[in-house]
């Protein structure tokens, strides 16, 4: 027996394990970049061996702010893991306190370090001079170190904006992405042309400026159009919209045209040629605001003009019009008017008529269309039950398509390479499956032919889409189909229950159904070598 284990009773083996296993969190921001996520690995490294501890897992955060945790996959993990009881480690091991955050708020700092602690697990800065055993002088270090994070944040962004403005006051471009028909164009120090930036590039250079140019030819005459359409032909913001969709005009960012985007197009002064920097501010994450116009920073005449002065100062003057608030007595009163005058109501109707608010307006003030119709007594012919189910079905399908996909992973040789982001599926990070739902239409007579449509909102990446088709009363699922994604081709995809499925499509009745066939036509199940 002198060379068996002893194992003193009331040990737990298990629990003994796992002091020693450690998992690291690293975080390198845009602005920091002296600390690199290698840097960082080698410090908390070095703790590690000289603690006796093995890193078995890594959070990380590449790129990102530490004023927030939202965006943040990497910190946002940890802490689920550690609060739900899958962390297998007593210890966090961190570079030190900025590397967590640089919360505004140090309790909000505390607070996901205190979730760590509640559940057994130690949050160790490894830089840090202090150690982080919970005693008075410990204590007051970290919240100094979180205090001056935070403020070392506000600071850089004090500078940053006035940096910023000072560029803009010469008449170059600062900030995000341009409007439809202007290019970036990149300058050396000499202010000698580099060439024009594409969209997602950005200057190498300090001393490089950005200054705004016009596009095309045809995307000139697209903006010139815009803005006679509204001043002279009186078009809504709809209409105009509704009419280069219809003529298949390009949009510049391979979307279709809105109402929101002509609006923004009709205030935009870089048409007339000026360069206008800070009319909003969002700083250090918080909501964005509109300045007052003393605080704007305006360069006049920097950019050749897409449209003449007067028209634009006419457009300015119609949007401020359209601005007008009225009380709310006054827009049920102009709601009530119309439907005297027209006999119903409706949101074209609505957007259409001058003098009448248009319908993001009374959404913003009643919180829906048919609550401002309940006020002025008007019941609408349409069928509104599924805008009042939409987001149930949506959480629906949210927590189909997350079962669908832990049941894949779990036959998969490397299950991380399956997960379910909001109502679609990954594999490998590519999107391979967007479940929807397809609600039945209401049939004109009994023993018709069943029929379905399914509406997207916006543009589909997945390569299948896995349709939930309801039943009569549309409260429950009668069926799934499995549709490649490029049968649908339009906003609304009809199915009938006599019509013959688009190609490569297939009906499943249950999940283990629609697993399998999963399984078989984007391969799986199959598990690597």
């Amino acid at each position: 027996m002198a060379n068996s284990l002893v194992i003193r009773k009331g040990t737990n083996v298990a629990k003994r394990d796992r002091t020693l296993r450690a998992a690291q969190y690293l975080r390198m921001s845009t602005h920091d970049q002296r600390y690199s996520i290698q840097n960082q690995a080698a410090t908390i490294a070095i703790y590690a061996q000289q603690n006796n501890l093995a890193i078995v897992r890594t959070y990380r955060d590449d790129g990102r702010s530490g004023l927030r945790i939202r965006n943040r996959a990497g910190l946002t993990e940890l802490i689920d893991d550690a609060s739900s009881g899958r962390a297998d480690y007593d210890h966090i091991l961190v570079y030190d306190v900025t590397r967590w955050g640089r919360f505004q708020d140090v309790d909000e700092s505390a607070y996901y370090e205190f979730i760590c602690k509640k559940n057994g697990i130690k949050v160790v800065y490894c830089a840090e001079q202090f150690s982080n055993d919970g005693s008075l002088l410990s204590n007051i270090a970290k919240n100094i170190k979180r205090a001056m994070a935070g403020e070392w944040s506000r600071e850089l962004g004090v500078k940053v904006h006035a940096g910023q403005a000072r560029i803009a006051g010469l008449g170059y471009r600062v900030g995000g992405p341009v409007g439809f028909g202007l290019r970036r164009e990149l300058l050396d120090e000499a202010h000698q042309s580099r060439g024009q930036l594409s969209k997602g590039q950005h200057k190498a250079l300090k001393t490089d400026r950005v200054k705004l140019v016009l596009g095309s030819e045809e995307e000139r005459a697209v903006v010139g159009w815009i803005f006679h359409a509204f001043v002279t032909d009186r078009l809504s913001f709809t209409e105009i919209a509704r009419r280069l969709n219809r003529n298949l005009v390009p949009c510049g960012d391979k979307v279709r045209w809105t109402d929101g985007k002509v609006r923004t197009i009709l205030g935009n002064e870089n048409y007339v040629g000026n360069l206008v920097y800070n009319r909003t501010s969002r700083r250090l994450g918080q909501k964005l605001i509109a300045n007052p116009s003393d605080q704007w920073v305006r360069h006049n005449g920097v950019i050749d003009p897409v449209v003449d002065a007067n028209l634009f100062a006419r457009t300015q003057k119609m949007l401020a019009e359209r601005r007008m608030e009225l009380p709310e007595d006054e827009m049920l009163r102009r709601l009530r008017l119309l439907l005297h005058r027209k006999g119903r109501l409706s949101s074209r109707l609505i957007n259409e008529t001058p003098g009448v608010p248009s319908v993001s307006a009374f959404v913003l003030h009643f919180g829906t269309l048919r609550a401002a119709f309940e006020r002025i007594g008007y019941v609408t012919k349409r069928d509104c039950d599924w805008i009042d189910t939409r987001n149930s079905w949506a959480e629906v399908i949210r927590k189909h398509a997350a079962y669908v996909a832990e049941v894949l992973a779990s036959i998969r040789a490397h299950p991380s390479d399956i997960s379910a982001v909001d109502h679609t599926i990954k594999v490998q990070g590519t999107a391979r499956v967007t479940f929807m739902v397809a609600r039945q239409t209401k049939k004109l007579k009994p023993g018709h032919t069943t029929h379905w449509r399914v509406y997207r909102r916006q543009e589909i990446e997945a390569d299948m889409l896995a349709v939930l088709r309801l039943g009569a009363a549309n409260r429950e699922i009668a069926d799934c189909v499995l549709i490649p994604a490029v049968a649908m081709t339009k906003r609304y995809l009809r199915l009938s229950s006599v019509t013959k499925l688009p190609p490569q499509a297939a009906r499943v009745e249950s999940f283990a159904e629609m697993v399998q066939a999963l399984k078989t036509r984007f391969g799986i199940g199959k598990v690597a070598a």
